[in-house]
Order: structure tokens, then sequence, then C-alpha cells
């Protein structure tokens, strides 16, 4: 079997995985749920977070026994590392938050890395009925149909998700706020939805531009999946410092529709950290 026939079997067994957990989310967006904290009242986990994770692993574990798994909620604080093993990694929700108030941005997560590189990505919000897949090298599809960036390379012109709820860590307080003040001056607009792999894939479909996340609690399981779904549409992710493709295990990204996007926001996002550490330096 050759390796695209094997990622096909994968693909074919994980849809109808994703498809199954999913519909816990669509049982219980409206039920009470009981809600824990992780890292603080931004890093929230539920029971069915927990259950989901239970439904994709067993299944996983029981067809392909000789696979390895990074997961949330599994992995507690500490990520495992990425080996060249066929890994599974696993966000059974991302935008917990959203889902337990109701707002309907929130999805299930997987991707498959083998030899450390993500060759499936799947992202899945079965509350709007949007089934965002893609496999290394054939492309990126909303719901089966091609997706790909927007043709948008002016910053000015550009769309951007910025996520501010960070500013509650004292110490990335003035970084995000300043980061926020500085975006919004020169992009065309901002938004959030508190959800990072929906949306980046925002970014894959074209509706938005650029999309910075970074802070405790976004891992691998953030960005994983959705970072292949943007490559496979045409643009990019890359990291925020060094404007390098970004290490999915060191998620500090930027998703944007193509190279001058993601350069212009490096940019931003550069200036002003060294204004705050200036601003920082020249109080002590």
């Amino acid at each position: 079997m050759t390796m695209d026939s094997t990622l096909d079997v994968y693909y074919e067994f994980v849809m109808g995985l994703t498809r199954e957990a999913a519909k816990v989310i669509t049982n219980s967006i409206k039920l009470r749920k009981t809600v824990d904290t992780k890292r603080g009242d931004w890093d929230l986990v539920t029971q069915y977070d927990r259950e989901i994770e239970e439904i994709i692993i067993d299944r996983l574990k029981s067809q392909y026994p000789d696979h390895m798994f990074i997961a949330e909620e599994s992995a507690g604080n500490n990520s495992p590392d990425l080996t060249d093993a066929p890994t599974w990694i696993i966000d059974p929700i991302d935008g917990t938050t959203n889902f337990v108030h109701g707002f309907p941005h929130t999805c299930v997560v997987i991707a498959l890395a083998i030899r450390k590189e993500v060759v499936i990505g799947i992202v899945y919000n079965p509350l709007l009925e949007q089934l965002f897949t893609a496999r290394k090298g054939r492309g990126a599809f909303l719901n089966g149909e091609p997706i790909s960036t927007s043709e948008v390379d002016d910053f000015s012109k550009a769309l951007v998700c910025f996520e501010p709820g960070f500013i509650k860590i004292e110490s990335m307080a003035e970084y995000v706020v300043e980061r926020l003040r500085a975006i919004i001056k020169v992009a065309h607009g901002i938004r959030t939805l508190g959800v990072a792999a929906l949306t980046l894939c925002y970014v894959a479909m074209g509706a938005v531009d650029a999309y910075h996340i970074e802070g405790p609690g976004i891992e691998v399981w953030d960005i994983a999946a959705a970072s292949l779904i943007i490559a496979e549409a045409g643009g990019v992710v890359v990291d925020r410092v060094s404007g390098e493709p970004v290490d999915i295990m060191k998620p500090r990204a930027i998703g944007a529709a193509n190279s001058k996007i993601a350069d212009a926001m490096v940019k931003i996002i550069r200036e002003t950290d060294e204004r705050v550490d200036q601003m920082k330096n020249s109080t002590h």
C-alpha cells in the first residue's frame, strides 16, 4: 500500500470518528456543564471535553495500536514530545469558553503527523456545519468544496483576528494592549472569536486575512490541523518573532493569507514589543 493510499485509509476512518465525536457537542451545547478551571478563567474544561477525547483516543488506539497521541486533556500542562511515529494531535473541544456559553464557534480538532510533519488536518464545527479538511499536497476544503486564502496583500485592507483575553495575565497585559492598539491603527478591521483552530480556518477560506494567537494554554493541538489547512489553501503560518514557518510544538503563531501580510504583522508586533520593553526598562 502506498503512502497516499495509507493516508486515505487513516483519513476515512478519522472522518467518521470526527462526526461521531462532534455529536457530543451538538447534543450538549444547551445542557448544563460541569466546568473546571486549568491555568485561569480563560482556560476551561468540561465533562464533554473529556468525553470526546476519550471517544477519539479509544477508537484510534483500537484501530492503530502502534500510533502515538498528543491530546489536550490527557496531556495536562506538559505536552509530550513529537516523534517520527504516526501521532494523532487532538483538541476535543477548541473554544471551550464559547461552548460553555453556547456561543456557536467551537469545534473538534484532529491532526495526524508522520515524521513530525502534519499530513491530515480536520477542524469541524458541527453547530454551524463547517467541516474544514486537508491532506498534505491535496488542497484544503470546506464541506468538500475547495477553499483558498484571500488575495489581500495590503495590511491596511486586511481583516485581522486577535485574541485579547490574555490581557488578564499580568506578564502579558502591556504587550497585548499595545499589539491590539497598533493593529487597530493599521488594519481595515479587527475581530475576535475565541477559538484558535476555527479562526485559522477562516484565514484559509479567505474570510480573515491574518490571525495572531499566542499565550498560556495555546498548544500544538490548537494549531496543528489548521496550519496544514491554511498551507493547503495557499496561506502561511509563521512564528511571530522570526517570521519563519511556525514550530507547531512552540506555537506563537501568525496565520496569514500570504507572506506579505504575515511579514507586515510580524513587523508590527516586533516593533510594538520593542516599545513595550523600552517602557518597562525606563521605569526600572
